[in-house]
């Protein structure tokens, strides 16, 4: 127990750290139109360049951000580092298909009196169009924060902001309650997607997901897509858009710049 408190101890300061000293990076993965078959935006993901135990996943130190509230200055800072590179981008690649960069908000961020304010303020900052971004929540953001969160996820969608439920189907939210929300997209969780091939009761859940997005007249975009077999399933269910390892992993700013030059066609 003292080896775990110290060690989490440790941690805290670290990243307490790491945000005065700017150690943290993004890294950005690909959606891809299966309409078009080409790149219409990218994901932005978080990773924390440690001096000491190199790079870290968001699975080694976002929980303790969470819980110690350090993940509010942290999306913060996020959220304006994905804005100014897809305006760099979309300046840069004017007549690429790039439409989209999307952000995941915590549940302390959303919950924050300011954010309007704040995305707002980064937006104005950044120069970036409001519809460019998309904000991903997760239903429990939607559960934990009651009626204010149907007038906060209403002033988001009034910015021209795209919003979509993270992880669909891995949470508690209530379905007779989605559509009174402005959203979207509905993200269909890897979990769903990733033993596609052998198990005929995800293909079923995937099926059901996606038909009842388009019955609320939303798109769906799903993630984790790592073989052919699962990309062919997708297509034939008119799920519009994906992501995963078969198109890209995770790229750095330099290499997810060379991914848009190529611009290839899946």
């Amino acid at each position: 127990m003292y080896k775990s408190a110290l060690a989490r101890l440790q941690l805290e300061t670290d990243l307490r750290r790491a945000i005065e000293r700017f150690e943290f990076r993004l890294f950005y993965q690909p959606i891809v139109s299966l309409t078009s078959g080409s790149i219409i935006g990218f994901e932005a993901l978080l990773r924390w360049q440690h001096p000491e135990r190199g790079l870290l996943n968001p699975t080694d130190f976002i929980p303790l951000a969470q819980e110690t509230g350090l993940i509010v200055k942290i999306g913060n800072w996020v959220l304006h580092e994905a804005c100014r590179q897809m305006q760099a981008w979309r300046v840069h690649y004017r007549s690429n298909s790039l439409k989209k960069i999307s952000v995941n908000l915590s549940v302390k961020q959303f919950s924050q009196p300011d954010l309007i304010e704040q995305i707002g303020q980064i937006l104005h900052s950044t120069g970036l169009d409001a519809c460019c971004l998309a904000l991903e929540i997760t239903e429990s953001v939607i559960v934990e924060n009651g009626d204010v969160a149907t007038t906060t996820l209403s002033q988001l969608r009034n910015m021209g902001i795209e919003l979509s439920i993270d992880d669909f189907g891995t949470g508690y939210s209530s379905l007779g309650c989605l559509h009174s929300f402005p959203i979207s997209v509905l993200k269909i969780d890897r979990s769903f997607i990733n033993p596609i091939a052998a198990n005929s009761r995800n293909l079923e859940i995937i099926e059901i997901i996606v038909t009842l997005a388009h019955k609320l007249g939303m798109d769906v975009i799903a993630e984790g897509v790592e073989t052919k077999q699962q990309l062919t399933f997708l297509r034939n269910l008119r799920c519009e858009y994906v992501q995963g390892y078969f198109f890209s992993p995770p790229l750095d700013s330099l290499a997810a710049a060379a991914l848009i030059t190529a611009n290839l066609q899946w």
